[in-house]
């Protein structure tokens, strides 16, 4: 029934693993993963490996840890006592990397000794046989997107809604799914009143028990350096300028690949407390519109009061608004640090306005601050 978008089953996992050891970016890959080992040993590794289970923990754990070791200065997560084990979630999380949020969430996951997510994956970057070996075989399924009729919108949407039940209520897994469809650009972490509605199209006799049985836990996920900042002011000026802006061939790889290897600075996840039945209840008598508008307001108030500032948010705020406020959040080394990666800008200087530029890409690092602000009281 859902053949089309689910993750590989275990019996499907060693013919993977096969491909993915004699592809011929494998090297490239198991010389990240495991740089202290010979080539030979890494492929007979991956080629041994026959379950979801092993894939996860003995090959993706590892690569994780390495981006972790890699491009990080600190790697931190906090609310673990909302995560009971046994207990299957919707995890819903704000957006910023493509592929970490995710991932390194899973990492988490294992430390804690709690069962890893499936994990949503957008059809436009299930592409390759490379990419999907690894993505299905690290339960990743896929997200259409279809650009066509309102009918095809629909259908692929309840299709969506289907699978993400059956996952949670049948297959007894939880699930990993952005807040909002693509990454946050702005720095504004707001989750989409369509994403709500989805969950619940699965389910459409009781507004209040379609979201409550699907035990809702937002997370928080905050980068020190906002992962692919200079490509996301880019795309965010030309939109502003009334350009239509096309992705270029292989972008969405090199988003990845730049969010994987960009230094991140401090890394931090925040489980926060699941929505609760008793805070839907007073939503029942809402229309449709109004109620998703309501329960997405709930995981927006999550998601950014447990958003982990750091200097330069504080930084880039004071610096859009003119101002010190926060003067004391950061010091005289961690401005010119923060000035000095945004001067990156600066080539960009002949073909685009750079006083714009650069508001867009304080604006990136100040949204945060606003957030918590707004949703303060």
């Amino acid at each position: 029934m859902f053949d089309d978008i689910r993750p590989y089953y275990d019996s499907e996992i060693s013919a993977a693993m096969h491909r993915i050891a004699t592809n011929s970016s494998f090297p490239l890959l198991a010389s990240y993963v495991f740089p202290d080992r010979p080539l030979e040993d890494v492929r007979n590794e991956v080629a041994s490996i026959d379950n979801i289970y092993d894939f996860q923990t003995r090959i993706m754990y590892k690569g994780n840890k390495q981006i972790i070791a890699k491009s990080t200065t600190g790697f931190s997560y906090k609310g673990e006592e909302y995560v009971l084990p046994g207990k299957q979630y919707l995890y819903v999380s704000n957006h910023r990397d493509i592929m970490l949020d995710a991932s390194l969430l899973q990492n988490i996951l294992i430390d804690l000794n709690i069962g890893t997510t499936e994990i949503t994956f957008g059809a436009n970057l299930m592409r390759g046989e490379l990419v999907i070996d690894i993505g299905k075989s690290n339960k990743m399924f896929k997200v259409e997107r279809p650009g066509g009729s309102v009918r095809e919108f629909y259908k692929a949407s309840m299709h969506l809604s289907d699978y993400i039940r059956f996952t949670l209520l049948e297959k007894k897994q939880s699930v990993w799914i952005a807040q909002r469809n693509g990454r946050t650009k702005d720095g504004i972490d707001r989750t989409d009143q369509g994403i709500i509605k989805m969950f619940g199209m699965s389910r459409s006799d009781d507004m209040v028990k379609s979201i409550a049985e699907l035990n809702i836990l937002p997370v928080s996920v905050s980068y020190e350096w906002e992962s692919c900042d200079i490509l996301k002011t880019l795309e965010l000026y030309a939109r502003q300028q009334g350009t239509t802006y096309i992705k270029k061939p292989g972008e969405d790889l090199n988003s990845i690949l730049t969010g994987i290897v960009q230094p991140k600075g401090r890394v931090h996840f925040e489980f926060c407390r699941p929505l609760e039945a008793s805070e839907l209840e007073p939503f029942a008598g809402l229309s449709s519109g109004e109620f998703h508008r309501q329960v997405a307001a709930l995981i927006d108030k999550r998601i950014c009061s447990a958003y982990k500032l750091t200097p330069n948010n504080y930084i880039a705020h004071d610096k859009l608004n003119g101002s010190e406020e926060y003067a004391d959040k950061y010091t005289a080394a961690e401005l010119e640090a923060f000035e000095q990666h945004m001067s990156l800008l600066d080539q960009y200087s002949e073909e685009c306005d750079i006083t714009i530029l650069r508001r867009i890409f304080l604006g990136i690092y100040a949204g945060p601050v606003d957030s918590k602000l707004a949703f303060a009281i």
